[in-house]
């Protein structure tokens, strides 16, 4: 969870659109549609939440999920369409943003799904007056191997030099941390810490013993073009 809320770029914005796809992104399902998530698709979900993903809402009872990735990682903004072909029925849409301060352009690439009752569930539970956190009940929840693959995939760093990995938790509280570290710790036999990153917020760290084992835990979820953030070597 590198953020809370909105997505990382809201500041005015300057947007090219790589293609005349609709830059407002999917709208509602029909009202008798239903989708329901299979497990796997939960799971990664999980992931997507504590990292990047970003449910907007939608009315009372809907909301619809925002991915944006930059251009290094539109492989794996499509992996993550993929794994919910009846959610995403778009093409992803090229924004460039300019800083009004810095003039620095931000490129990247942005995907919304449809809006459905069953991302309205899941709203309810990492948001809370607009504003993402890290769920009390997250034992329950992060219980899959491919959720922290996914959660690592989107927020996790790997140093190959000091050989020891961080998933970025971003601007949430000390006990939003350590909701996240004891989750982990329980369903995965994992030994992360909280470190206060300061500016950057919290993190968990995961020294090389335990890199070692993170590394072998979510190794085969871990994407081609993600691939870079593992060790070498099992």
């Amino acid at each position: 969870m590198a953020y809370n809320g909105e997505p990382k770029a809201v500041f005015p914005d300057t947007i090219r659109f790589s293609s005349l796809w609709n830059p407002v992104g999917s709208r509602e399902t029909s009202k008798n549609k239903t989708v329901n998530l299979t497990k796997r698709q939960q799971a990664i979900l999980v992931g997507t939440l504590l990292g990047d993903g970003y449910l907007q809402k939608t009315g009372s009872k809907n909301a619809r999920l925002r991915l944006e990735h930059g251009e290094k990682q539109k492989e794996y903004l499509h992996w993550k369409a993929a794994q919910f072909p009846k959610l995403f029925n778009s093409k992803p849409i090229f924004i460039e943003r300019e800083h009004p301060k810095t003039k620095r352009t931000y490129a990247y690439w942005r995907l919304q799904s449809h809006a459905t009752p069953e991302l309205g569930k899941w709203c309810a539970l990492f948001y809370t007056n607009g504003a993402k956190h890290i769920p009390k009940n997250l034992v329950d929840l992060l219980t899959e191997s491919i959720a922290l693959a996914t959660w690592y995939m989107d927020d996790g760093y790997y140093d190959p030099k000091q050989k020891h990995s961080f998933i970025y938790l971003g601007r949430v509280t000390r006990e939003e941390a350590d909701i996240a570290r004891d989750a982990i710790e329980k369903n995965f036999s994992l030994a992360p810490r909280v470190y206060d990153k300061k500016e950057k917020g919290f993190a968990l760290f995961f020294p090389v013993a335990e890199t070692k084992k993170l590394h072998e835990l979510i190794r085969g979820d871990i994407i081609g073009s993600m691939r870079y953030k593992l060790s070498l070597t099992p």
